[in-house]
């Protein structure tokens, strides 16, 4: 056994508003869920975790933080679906909200009336869940994958609070992104999305056997998505790029319908391009906000077509309501 590491007490990479920057603290999770606890095992050094090459183990380990944080009573997914870390998602929606709140005096937009496109949600419906319970707002989910569609709605069926601010929609076709979406004279204040990264199936099995390695699995040398996932979710063809690329260009149809079109890059070197695809449109402004989620290091990329006086006047209609509104919105 090596020698027990001293880590700080909090993970200082993730959002200040971020509810898992503290160390997860097994012996406290298998209490809120002991279904955890069968997988709860010392590591080389010495500390409590969980193999985290182990897909019943991450599959575990998000039910009791979504229970214990965001108060999901029953959460599951279909076999060989994506099972994202949550603190990265949850990474994604706060600093988005951060974006809204510099178009609104800093204030952060809460409640019901502000309105969220997922692209890609998943089987998992992470993002709306993180959404609602932290900032009240609505969403909209959209996939290309019936089973996701069907396991995102039983999700919401079992976690009845969800249902007034959360509905799906089916992509049916998967050359599409916003088109068939959005719908004729509908308004989001934003649209999120974790693209496809990989290229290939070839490719996301080398960065599954990547991951192993650096969990430190010698055990484990098959390449198994160990966080799951169909080809949509992980790979498509032209990967991560050429999908962002389509994105851009559609965007540009739906350029009143949506004040913040944004998407994760995995990759910085991707950036490059995603910039170029930008240039190419009458976009006003252009962001870039950095995460970071231990070694791995990604980043938002968000854009708008509004100038500044229709930001200003999106935001009066939209977001300037009294506080006795937002209570009642946000209930």
């Amino acid at each position: 056994m090596s020698e027990k590491r001293q880590h700080p007490a909090i993970k200082l990479e993730l959002h200040p508003r971020n509810k898992h920057r503290g160390r997860y603290d097994f012996k406290e999770l298998s209490k809120f869920c002991p279904q955890l606890a069968p997988f709860v095992k010392s590591n080389i050094y010495d500390d409590e975790s969980i193999d985290f090459s182990d897909p019943q183990a991450v599959k575990m380990l998000n039910k009791t933080l979504l229970k214990q944080f965001y108060n999901i009573d029953k959460w599951d997914i279909p076999p060989n679906h994506l099972c994202p870390p949550i603190p990265g998602r949850a990474d994604y929606i706060h600093y988005i909200a951060d974006l809204l709140a510099e178009n609104n005096g800093g204030k952060i937009p809460k409640g019901k009336q502000i309105k969220c496109l997922d692209i890609g949600v998943g089987a998992n419906c992470i993002y709306p869940i993180i959404g609602n319970k932290e900032y009240g707002w609505s969403f909209v989910g959209a996939d290309v994958d019936p089973v996701s569609i069907a396991s995102a709605n039983k999700i919401i069926e079992f976690n009845p609070f969800l249902k007034p601010s959360v509905e799906f929609r089916l992509q049916k076709n998967p050359l599409n992104i916003y088109l068939n979406i959005i719908r004729n004279g509908e308004i989001f204040d934003l649209a999120i999305c974790n693209p496809p990264f990989h290229a290939s199936m070839a490719e996301a099995k080398a960065g599954t056997l990547r991951k192993l390695s650096n969990l430190k699995n010698k055990k484990n040398t098959k390449a198994t998505l160990n966080f799951g996932g169909q080809n949509q979710e992980l790979w498509i063809d032209g990967g991560e790029v050429r999908f962002v690329r389509n994105m851009i260009k559609e965007s540009q149809k739906f350029k009143y319908s949506c004040f913040w079109f944004s998407t994760n890059i995995s990759k910085k070197s991707n950036l490059k391009a995603v910039y170029a695809a930008l240039k190419t449109t009458d976009a006003t402004e252009v962001k870039t906000i950095e995460m970071a989620q231990g070694n791995k290091v990604s980043r938002i990329v968000a854009w708008t077509f509004l100038t500044k006086d229709q930001q200003k006047v999106w935001k009066d209609l939209r977001w300037h309501i009294d506080e006795r509104d937002r209570q009642r919105t946000a209930s």
